[in-house]
């Protein structure tokens, strides 16, 4: 084997110990403390910082799951290097190589992932000094020694390419004739006390028990919610990438019924976003498919940008909303269906 299909330690005596004996001692002494027995699973979400900061958490997620034939191990790209047009890096030949010893690839995986999936691409480049796929390795080394991997770089973190990859993974997955687990390498959080940590944990575990993947069309909340206010749910729907685009309406007792007029308005300006999409798509008007889902009392105060690649942004001005307001209200919504052929 060439000796370019072999990934070398980018972090080996900075992220985990360089030395073999001392780092399965490390992993072996991690491995020991969880007391639950293995059970099978398609996925699972570990920690890549330096072992003596989340090398516990992290075996407490791989000790407690069976490690089967082939682990797919998709990380974010934490140094900037992507060679990949679509964003999605994958290392497709050889092994990757720890102080315990080499991972070999599942190359026919990494293959049929090229032939299915346009945004993956061969490209070592992001890999090159990444660490968030090497750190996972020595679990995966002490826990079993016939393992392959699939290691997978992502440059981006929206949903509509996630949700491309994401499908095309789990098409693979269901097919393929060995077991696969699907690990993502993430933090998660930085800097931050054990309880919010904990507390954003359980908001992000919520959303995915729940499977709460396509964002809503419209968000109303309550100033005075207990717990997470309405500035705190507006500030987090706004600070979200996949979220940035939903309209936000906070509620008061003294606005109640303006407010549900903008809500009302805002979920009209939704749907006439969509239906500019579907027809950017195929090349009609997005403006009068827009205008044709608008009451004709907010079709005078319109406004629609084609963004190009099927996505349109629909703008509605609402003069008549607020007495005294130094400016009409303004209601906005974005959608995207894909590219146009």
């Amino acid at each position: 084997m060439p000796h370019s299909d072999t990934r070398r330690p980018a972090v080996a005596g900075m992220f985990y110990p360089a030395d073999a004996p001392v780092l399965r001692g490390m992993v072996d002494a991690f491995l020991q403390a969880v007391e639950v027995p293995a059970t099978s699973a398609l996925g699972a979400i570990a920690p890549h910082a330096g072992l003596v900061y989340s090398g516990q958490c992290a075996a407490h997620v791989l000790g407690r799951i069976e490690i089967p034939a082939v682990v797919v191990i998709l990380a974010p790209n934490h140094t900037g290097r992507c060679a990949a047009p679509g964003g999605v890096s994958v290392w497709t030949r050889g092994r990757f190589s720890t102080p315990l010893g080499d991972v070999p690839v599942a190359e026919a995986l990494a293959d049929a992932l090229l032939a299915r999936c346009d945004l993956a691409a061969a490209d070592r480049i992001a890999h090159g000094g990444e660490h968030a796929i090497e750190v996972e390795l020595p679990f995966l080394q002490v826990r079993t020694d016939t393992v392959e991997i699939l290691p997978i770089v992502l440059a981006w973190d929206d949903w509509r390419r996630a949700q491309q990859l994401a499908t095309a993974l789990a098409e693979l997955v269901a097919q393929w004739p060995q077991p696969v687990l699907l690990l993502a390498s993430s933090d998660m959080t930085h800097y931050e006390s054990a309880a919010h940590a904990a507390a954003k944990d359980r908001i992000a575990l919520a959303a995915i028990e729940r499977l709460d993947a396509e964002p809503p069309d419209l968000v109303l909340a309550d100033i005075a919610m207990p717990g997470r206010d309405g500035y705190a749910v507006a500030l987090h729907v706004r600070q979200t990438p996949a979220l940035a685009h939903v309209p936000v309406i906070l509620l008061t007792g003294a606005l109640a019924w303006q407010l549900a007029l903008a809500g009302h308005a805002a979920w009209l300006t939704a749907n006439a976003a969509r239906a500019a999409a579907r027809a950017e798509i195929v090349g009609r008007s997005a403006n009068a498919a827009a205008r044709s889902a608008l009451p004709r009392s907010l079709e005078r105060n319109l406004e629609v940008k084609s963004r190009g690649d099927g996505r349109v942004r629909v703008s509605v001005r609402i003069p008549w909303l607020l007495r005294g307001s130094p400016g009409p209200i303004g209601v906005a919504a974005e959608s995207s269906l894909g590219s146009r052929p």
